[in-house]
């Protein structure tokens, strides 16, 4: 199964995010919910005018019982990363982000990007977090910047090296 733009734009995004100091769990979240972000974007996806909390809630496919959901849309907030905001909650006292109705967990960064991976992801998951800190802080923080400078001109050179690595390739020895 091949890497693909999507992988390593979450992939980079979660680096983003722990880079400058969110836990791993949420630095996964954020990774996933902008992924998924950048790609309905590119599909004609209007940003939501107002934000507001969900009206019922989503994890994987399981809709959230009642009393959980009104603890969550009492959590809903904006949250920021430099200039670029997401919409987040909090479940089970840990921060997460959501789209619509649904949260991105760090079991859905699991299942959507690490996969991908078979079993090799912490040697791109080094490399992403290697390529992120070697950017300055204002470049992470810059929405515009990050796409523009750190993701747009390698996604599908990693696309490629990092789906090498998943069909067991060297990553050292390959790009």
């Amino acid at each position: 199964m091949a890497v693909g733009r999507f992988q390593v734009m979450a992939t980079l995004q979660a680096a983003r995010a722990y880079v400058l100091g969110k836990p791993i769990h949420e630095a996964k979240s954020f990774g996933l919910n902008r992924a998924i972000f950048y790609a309905a974007a590119k599909k004609g996806f209007k940003a939501m005018k107002g934000a507001k909390p969900p009206e019922k809630v989503v994890i994987g496919k399981t809709e959230l019982p009642e009393d959980k959901i009104k603890k969550i849309q009492e959590s809903f907030k904006v949250e920021n990363i430099g200039d670029e905001i997401a919409y987040a909650v909090t479940l089970d006292g840990k921060t997460y982000y959501i789209i619509g109705n649904e949260i991105q967990t760090e079991e859905d960064f699991a299942k959507e990007i690490e996969r991908r991976f078979n079993g090799k992801f912490d040697k791109a998951w080094e490399e992403a977090l290697m390529i992120v800190s070697s950017y300055d802080k204002g470049v992470l923080l810059s929405q515009r910047y990050f796409y523009e400078v750190v993701y747009k001109p390698r996604r599908d050179e990693l696309a490629k090296k990092w789906t090498a690595l998943a069909e067991g390739e060297d990553l050292e020895n390959n790009g």
